[in-house]
């Protein structure tokens, strides 16, 4: 058919037969095309029953074709416009009415009612079935079900805008799936990390129900969702086809499966997956043992399709959204766009406890014994323990009419102790049918066996790194089904190898390492070096290779992974500890031997000495003229943590001792609020002065409140990308003021705003001996620049101030203009991205020419022209002091660089002057090409 050809001089009955072998060849399926033609009255069942007694797909389309043609016009016509109705999902039809050109008859089209294709049927079927399986929150659930809609609270998200550098906060979750912010084009990886109880799963959940209800993604067909812990489960001799996995372990097509499939791997980008904990698998591929797969027909083990689907070898140009925890490695190739989970911020919080108590009476009471309670405060900003927190609150009000939970120093062993006592007390008012006051130790005693039991298996599920019990295991356990309403336990969606019977795990995997703690102390038959053994991370790591080779954890594709079992292994640490407290040794005696609990309190307590000086004896060190700098570690951060459940000062003075250093860098460590308290009780017991670099973690206001033991003996505090605000400003600068010792502080890429900057010039008035402060990437004005730099004007020991990316105008500059007329210390000033235009710089230039002391200026991204290019032209033929000035990113043109040009002939001080990027073409910079102190 003619491109050309109006739609009145087509005769279909012609068209059919013109393209009969095109039409035969490239439709692949026809019962939505049988049931289309009857819905429109063109074909009878009879009609349908002649063309499906043929044998084959071919046959049936010829048979479907003859009947057609002897139909007439009317009939030919209704199945062309079927099929090009029909043919988004058929990509050889779609192919095919492109090159002919095809256009449909808009009367004729209106008039058809098209039952949807097995593609369009099965996109339905999936997103009905995310729709049920995220319609209830599901991650920590206790036998009750809770509306995603209505109880779903999102947390901090930051997306990486470089690698692991300079982050942002994500508004809107349509941010995660488009182009701005892409790390690596060539990756196909959507990678979320966070911490244990951060929320992961359940920003998933939410991802995969805005999916099914049409909110997100709606070029999206299929999503598909896996937990990665199921590819662990699955034994070596496990084979499959990329097509088992999807329907297998998704939802299986009504009809046409092939078809289907075959729409699958030729539409990958109509494709989004979702894999959720992919810390959880023991498995590591990276030593390239996992053969490339690019068949989507191969057959392989589960866990080798997993990774070429990571890979991009099978079907490339999928969407993928990885979840893992923070420190998992993934290979930088595969990641596109990577985004951190931070737990709920203040405002954030505040809405999870409005909408987890709807009485306003009831919030008020939690709010108020919270921030009364900072650590107990900074634990809720994880919404695992918020979570558990909550449930404690609800269920003492429900029991005793009051709100209670433990004085100032509640760690976090004594959250789930309580959750556990918690759990236990709903189960039995369940068995007793009314109301008893039970103290803590009659209510583990009455389950003291059963909680044991918990203990066992969650042991035994750490020695193999297994997340998930066959109902055979949860038997020989010793847990019965009454046992299994207490809620630890959750039944999961059975994995292959289980058979047909359930499958168990724990509700969380913190609450696994809890029991595994809770066993290792209760149970008597734990031995000296068993207890040792799952307190020392080294020695755990070989013998748990061991353990995974014996057991055939597919030794012949993969290596044996630890970073994960590790993880867990410092949860059962931390417990441990808190539950070796004496606080909580009284309750302990109750439920095993005294003596056995002396025992292993006293390998604990010389456990953790030894593996402090160990682990701060390996740490890079380095002298920082005075001061011995030590590069920390996170694992570092772990054993600050085993020292505050202790709650013991001796731990803590012991702890202290072995830090033979006074400049501690912690970047990058995962500190949470929370975990605050932890450094506080141990640094705040060192006698000499500190300095301590805590940039890029997830402090916050409430961490800036438990630091309060240490600000006053710190010389240096580095705080960047850690969303304090104005709040936490204030608690800063109540303490650094009252001892006056802080010479350097760092809070680049905050939240904080003019109120904040107000209380800081305060602070820099007040503290003689401050020099440094890296305060860009703030939300301040001109108000907030108006202070600072009068308060810089009034210091005498000022010498670094960088203000970079503060939207100060000129009126702020010009406040650090007239700080700068006879400063007699200020050596590095940058005003980069600061919004000032050429009445600011022409101030600066004039400021400088009664200035001795300045050798750096940063000017980057501004709007300064010609008539401020003048102005430092100028000053440079009297200032003998200034080395570097950076002019990058503005308004300058070829005749404002010539001023600067002649400038530096009586100039010989100015090591270089940076014009990139200003208007100035390739051509004309070429007329500076002899003048080395231009750099263009």
């Amino acid at each position: 058919m003619e491109s050309n050809k109006s739609q009145r001089e087509i005769s279909y009955i012609r068209f059919v037969t013109e393209h009969r072998i095109e039409l035969v060849k490239r439709i692949k399926n026809i019962d939505w095309i049988l049931d289309s033609l009857i819905q429109n009255k063109q074909f009878t069942v009879e009609d349908k029953e002649l063309v499906e007694c043929n044998l084959t797909p071919c046959a049936k389309v010829r048979r479907l074709l003859d009947i057609v043609h002897s139909k007439g016009e009317e009939a030919s016509k209704c199945l062309v416009h079927v099929l090009f109705q029909g043919c988004t999902t058929n990509t050889d039809l779609q192919s095919w009415f492109n090159e002919i050109c095809f256009q449909p008859s808009v009367h004729v089209l209106s008039k058809l009612v098209i039952v949807s294709c097995p593609v369009d049927q099965y996109k339905e079927k999936l997103r009905c079935k995310l729709l049920e399986d995220s319609k209830y929150m599901t991650s920590y659930p206790l036998r009750e079900e809770i509306l995603l809609d209505e109880n779903f609270t999102d947390t901090v998200l930051e997306a990486s805008t470089e690698y692991n550098q300079h982050q942002c906060n994500v508004s809107n979750l349509m941010e995660l799936f488009t182009e701005e912010g892409t790390l690596n084009t060539a990756g196909e990886i959507i990678l979320i990390t966070g911490d244990a109880g951060i929320g992961k799963s359940v920003l998933l959940q939410k991802l995969q129900n805005m999916w099914a209800t049409e909110q997100l993604c709606t070029d999206i067909k299929f999503f598909f969702q896996f937990r990665c812990r199921m590819f662990s489960f699955f034994q070596i001799e496990n084979h499959g086809s990329l097509k088992d996995l999807l329907f297998r372990y998704n939802c299986h097509p009504d009809k046409d499966v092939e078809g289907v499939y075959q729409y699958i791997i030729q539409n990958p980008s109509t494709v989004m997956f979702s894999f959720d904990g992919f810390d959880e698998l023991v498995l590591d591929f990276h030593t390239g043992n996992i053969p490339n797969i690019v068949c989507p027909y191969q057959e392989a083990q589960p866990l080798c399709l997993l990774i070429n689907l990571l890979q991009g070898h099978l079907l490339k140009g999928s969407k993928k959204i990885l979840s893992t925890r923070t420190g998992t490695e993934v290979p930088r190739r595969f990641i596109k766009k990577s985004f951190t989970l931070k737990g709920f911020s203040q405002e954030k919080l505040l809405k999870y406890l409005q909408k987890s108590f709807k009485d306003k009476h009831t919030q008020t009471l939690i709010q108020s014994q919270l921030e009364a309670n900072p650590h107990l405060y900074s634990l809720c900003s994880i919404p695992l323990f918020c979570w558990i927190i909550f449930k404690c609150y609800e269920q003492f009000y429900s029991t005793t009419d009051t709100y209670g939970l433990p004085g100032h120093q509640i760690t976090l062993t004594d959250i789930y102790l309580l959750m556990v006592e918690v759990f236990i007390n709903r189960c039995l008012l369940m068995e007793s049918k009314h109301r008893m006051t039970r103290s803590q130790v009659e209510t583990f005693l009455a389950k003291k066996e059963v909680l044991l039991n918990f203990g066992r298996l969650a042991l035994l599920g750490m020695q193999r790194a297994s997340f998930v019990f066959s109902h055979d295991e949860i038997v020989s356990a010793n847990i019965s089904e009454a046992d299994l309403q207490l809620g630890f336990l959750r039944p999961v969606k059975r994995y292959s190898g289980c058979g047909g019977q359930a499958t168990y795990e724990f509700l969380h995997l913190t609450i696994q390492s809890f029991f595994a703690a809770l066993f290792l102390i209760l149970d008597n038959g734990v031995n000296s070096d068993d207890f040792i053994f799952f307190l020392h991370k080294e020695k755990y790591s070989v013998r748990f290779e061991k353990i995974c080779l014996c057991h055939g954890s597919a030794s012949e594709i993969t290596e044996v992974k630890c970073k994960t079992a590790n993880e867990y292994f410092n949860f059962t640490a931390l417990f441990v500890s808190g539950l070796l407290s004496k606080k909580n040794l009284l309750l302990l005696k109750q439920l095993t031997s005294p003596k056995s609990l002396k025992k292993k309190n006293t390998i604990l307590f010389s456990h953790l000495t030894e593996h402090i000086h160990v682990h701060l004896k390996s740490l890079p060190r380095s002298r920082i003229g005075e001061d011995v700098k030590v590069q920390a570690l996170p694992q570092f951060v772990w054993l600050m943590k085993c020292v505050y459940e202790t709650q013991s000062i001796k731990v803590a003075q012991l702890a202290a001792s072995q830090i033979r250093a006074n400049f501690l860098k912690l970047t990058y460590c995962n500190i949470h609020s929370a975990d605050c308290s932890a450094l506080s009780a141990v640094l705040r017991l060192m006698q000499r002065p500190l300095s301590i670099e805590l940039d890029n973690n997830n402090i916050n206001d409430h961490g800036v409140k438990e630091l309060q033991p240490i600000l006053g003996k710190l010389k240096t505090l580095r705080l960047s990308v850690n969303q304090i605000t104005d709040t936490g400003v204030t608690i800063l600068v109540q303490e650094l003021i009252k001892y006056r010792i802080i010479q350097k502080l760092g809070l680049y890429r905050n939240q904080i705003t003019d109120t904040g900057a107000k209380d800081l010039a305060i602070m820099i008035e007040c503290c003689p001996d401050f020099t440094s402060l890296w305060f860009g990437k703030n939300m301040l004005t001109s108000d907030g620049g108006i202070a600072l730099g009068k308060a810089i004007q009034k210091s005498h020991a000022i010498l670094f101030v960088g203000m970079w990316g503060n939207e100060i105008r000129d009126a702020g500059v010009i406040s650090f203009a007239k700080a700068l007329k006879n400063h007699p210390s200020l050596q590095t000033l940058s005003l980069a991205a600061t919004g000032t235009s050429s009445e600011g710089g022409v101030q600066l230039a004039e400021a400088l020419c009664q200035n001795t002391s300045l050798k750096t200026l940063w000017l980057i991204q501004n709007d300064l022209g010609d008539e401020a290019a003048a102005s430092f032209a100028e000053m440079l033929k009297v200032n003998k002091t200034l080395e570097i000035l950076w002019l990058t990113e503005n308004k300058i043109t070829i005749k404002g660089a010539t001023q600067l040009s002649h400038a530096l002939l009586e100039n010989t001080t100015l090591k270089e002057i940076c014009l990139r990027d200003n208007k100035i073409s390739t051509e004309e910079a070429q007329v500076f090409k002899d003048v080395k102190r231009i750099l263009f």
